[in-house]
């Protein structure tokens, strides 16, 4: 278990309710969930992808930690622009994917 951290932007009211929810809402459209597992994430971030799919408005990007990963942070996004992290000379950056 990890913590899940989701951040959205210009969305529909209903992904604000959903991730109310099941998540705290610590700022405007900034949810996060201490001890979250990857089961649980998985299916939040299903019905986020199948309703930003029916509405694609705004960006929904959810991170956790993930050791497989660079920087040992997994990144999600939906909408635009995605972005993933990148190791450059021993520096995490995000970089925008085309």
């Amino acid at each position: 278990m990890s913590l899940v951290m989701i951040v959205t932007r210009d969305v529909a009211d209903r992904f604000r309710g959903f991730l109310a929810s099941t998540m705290l809402e610590v700022a405007p459209t900034v949810y996060i969930s201490p001890r979250m597992n990857a089961g649980i994430r998985s299916r939040i971030w299903k019905v986020l992808a199948d309703w930003h799919g029916a509405e694609p408005r705004g960006s929904i990007v959810m991170i956790w930690r993930d050791v497989n990963e660079t920087g040992g942070v997994g990144i999600a996004n939906l909408g635009l622009p995605p972005r993933d992290l990148v190791e450059i000379d021993g520096l995490w950056l995000t970089k925008r994917s085309l």
